[in-house]
């Protein structure tokens, strides 16, 4: 099984997170950013489009984060990651879903428009706006977070991978955004992850001020 993509990329560390949840064995190839090779012919023959990560496993290719999160829980997941029930699916699928389409965008804003720009390049009220989007994002987390500890239910699910993957980078970057309590301890647990620890609260600061990737 390999991976493909730079390990300072979020979309990357979602995966390599899961794998590390899975405790599978995995080769990390790092391409895009500083390493480049993604306009190369090898890599535009596993993903036209040009982006990370992708996910070769003998011959199935996938790309598209979300979607190699749902093949790997599909394939090498059991019941602990992947539900029988579509509904019981349902439940952590929809947040994976709200993550993408509403909470990431929020974040990755605020993460180009101060973490990615140096100082003079700044638009600080555009800035504020984005952050309000996301403390807006927190507060939906937080009311969810009084059912249960995580945000499917009682134990982890592909939920927390993609929901809670954002919070690292988006409280590390210089922005002063406070968690709400329950997502303060939820927080915690996340980071008592072996993988947590290891992909997504890596260091990221070759980032910082860099507009070009």
């Amino acid at each position: 099984m390999k991976v493909y993509g730079r390990a300072t990329s979020f979309n990357v560390q979602k995966v390599l997170w899961f794998l590390e949840e899975l405790g599978l064995s995995y080769q990390h190839i790092e391409v895009g950013g500083r390493f480049g090779g993604l306009d190369s012919d090898d890599f535009l023959a596993l993903n036209p489009l040009q982006k990370v990560p992708v996910l070769v496993d003998g011959d199935n290719v996938i790309w598209e984060s979300h979607s190699v999160l749902r093949y790997l829980a599909a394939s090498y997941g059991t019941t602990d990651w992947y539900y029988a029930s579509p509904y019981q699916r349902s439940l952590y699928e929809r947040w994976m879903d709200w993550s993408q389409v509403i909470f990431q965008p929020a974040f990755m804003a605020t993460f180009w428009g101060y973490y990615r720009k140096t100082q003079n390049n700044r638009c600080m009220e555009q800035i504020t706006q984005d952050i309000q989007e996301c403390e807006q994002c927190l507060q939906i987390i937080e009311q969810q977070l009084s059912h249960a500890p995580y945000l499917a239910g009682g134990k982890m699910t592909l939920a927390d991978i993609c929901v809670g993957a954002i919070l690292h980078r988006l409280t590390s970057q210089g922005l002063a955004i406070a968690l709400p309590e329950r997502v303060t301890q939820w927080f915690e647990l996340l980071k008592t992850r072996a993988g947590y620890q290891k992909w997504i609260m890596s260091d990221f600061t070759e980032l910082q001020g860099r507009e070009d990737f």
